[in-house]
């Protein structure tokens, strides 16, 4: 006969499984979590965190159930081909290469890319020939193993391989194109745009949201500048001003160019106006986190309602508030408060997030004001009131830019966003030809252009950015 103490001891053990087995379970199927050991060595070492690997064949999911934009869990389906679940929501294309979970179609059915069969070579004559695989750029490939080119997915499917056909942020052949021609500028490859698509670079290098028509029709401010008013041939900011004007950040993959160019210029005339009695940078992420009414963050923001915030509102200083932003862009809400006092002068009312900073302080300008669409009368701005910011449009061929004086090539690609930056100053080269241009400060750090800047023709309106010029008044005292 069995004891009480044998029974006990046996429904203990039931217990104890039951709840090992359903934490275990949980754990395996919560937050996106796939079943890895279903998958070989090789597959098993591209796994990170909670995406793996996934291959594709002509099995139609998004097909019949349709996609998703963004994120979404729900926008997924049992998988047949690997006994686990595939996505088609918009998340699922963003992570590298080794940690697609995609369903087989996405491409195709979510993204409209076509899958073109690129050119094969048979596989080396070591005794691999009966294997079935890709050669490809003296490396074989196993079938059904994934690798990327640049911003593209191919896939070893029969000896061939099928790729993606997206237009990359970076084209070799682009490069090539303008260094060989005769355009006044260089192009370059940058490491940082390597691997991302031409949309994803409108999409997060850029950011500005085109001007308004209230903005467009704000009154302009003029100098009328006499004609008899003579310009030097060169001028920079910062030969006039030395250590009032802020070099450029890099705004890295968060579409916020509207914060970088209204922080940039408000601290150059903060500096300037105060005669130099507050030289700080100002912070872009005070904007970027706290600049929240119709703006939105590092998905796109207007100029005119940064300016606005500066004016009631006002930003720390970068040292204050630094940029931060990892690469999923996950929003950062506001770490700053303040008051107004009644005369209109703005207090914060909690340190600085940087906690190693201890002042601040609010820095506030003047409603902002436009300076007519004359090249006079930009110069003249720039040479009494400091640097302005502009408006220009972004082609393709931009990002590749170098050194030299830019003008767009008109290139096939006929898509373009607007972006905002900061005019520094000007010049003039008579060799080759007589040719003026403007000196700018962008927003994608020093390791692009010309140390951060680039030239563009002057006078001719290229690529619009002389179409709308943004200065304020920052006089701030002691």
């Amino acid at each position: 006969m069995v004891s009480r103490d044998f029974l006990k001891m046996g429904r203990v053990f039931y217990i104890y499984s039951f709840f090992l087995i359903f934490f275990h379970f949980g754990d395996i199927f919560c937050d996106r979590r796939l079943m890895v050991n279903l998958y070989s060595v090789e597959e098993n070492k591209l796994l990170k965190a909670t995406r793996a690997k996934r291959s594709l064949d002509g099995e139609r999911y998004c097909t019949r159930n349709g996609c998703c934009d963004s994120r979404n869990d729900d926008c997924s389906l049992f998988y047949f081909g690997k006994n686990t679940t595939c996505y088609c929501d918009a998340f699922c294309d963003q992570a590298p290469l080794g940690h697609v979970d995609c369903c087989p179609d996405f491409w195709i059915t979510c993204t409209g890319q076509n899958l073109v069969e690129s050119s094969t070579t048979s596989p080396p004559s070591t005794g691999t020939s009966d294997k079935m695989g890709c050669y490809k750029d003296g490396s074989y490939y196993e079938d059904k193993s994934i690798r990327k080119e640049n911003c593209n997915y191919c896939y070893c499917s029969q000896n061939k391989f099928i790729c993606t056909n997206h237009t990359c942020l970076i084209q070799p052949e682009l490069i090539h194109f303008i260094n060989t021609g005769d355009y006044g500028w260089k192009a370059d490859n940058y490491s940082q745009f390597w691997g991302m698509t031409l949309r994803e670079g409108f999409e997060y290098r850029l950011g500005t949201k085109p001007p308004t028509p209230s903005l467009l029709s704000m009154n302009e401010m003029t100098h009328r500048v006499s004609p008899d008013e003579e310009f030097p041939q060169f001028f920079i900011s910062s030969y006039k001003w030395p250590d009032y004007i802020h070099r450029p950040l890099d705004q890295k993959n968060c579409a916020a160019s509207w914060a970088f160019s209204t922080a940039s210029v408000a601290a150059d005339r903060v500096a300037i106006h105060s005669q130099g009695h507050h030289t700080l940078n100002l912070s872009p992420q005070d904007l970027i986190s706290c600049n929240v009414h119709n703006q939105y963050g590092c998905r796109g923001g207007h100029i005119d309602g940064a300016w606005w915030f500066l004016r009631k509102r006002g930003l720390v200083s970068h040292q204050c508030y630094p940029y931060e932003m990892d690469e999923n862009n996950v929003y950062r809400t506001c770490n700053i408060s303040s008051f107004t006092d009644k005369h209109g002068k703005s207090h914060a009312t909690e340190p600085c997030p940087n906690r190693l900073e201890d002042s601040n302080y609010l820095y506030q300008c003047s409603p902002p004001y436009r300076i007519p669409s004359n090249e006079r009368e930009i110069m003249m701005e720039l040479m009494e009131n400091g640097p302005v910011q502009a408006i220009m449009t972004v082609h393709e061929d931009f990002f590749l830019y170098k050194s030299g004086i830019y003008k767009y090539t008109g290139t096939r690609e006929k898509k373009s966003e607007t972006h905002s930056v900061k005019i520094v100053g000007w010049g003039a080269l008579r060799r080759p030809i007589y040719q003026k241009f403007w000196i700018v400060a962008n927003s994608w750090g020093t390791k692009w252009g010309e140390n951060g800047y680039f030239r563009i023709v002057r006078g001719e309106n290229e690529c619009g950015i002389e179409r709308l010029i943004i200065g304020a008044w920052c006089h701030i005292t002691g």
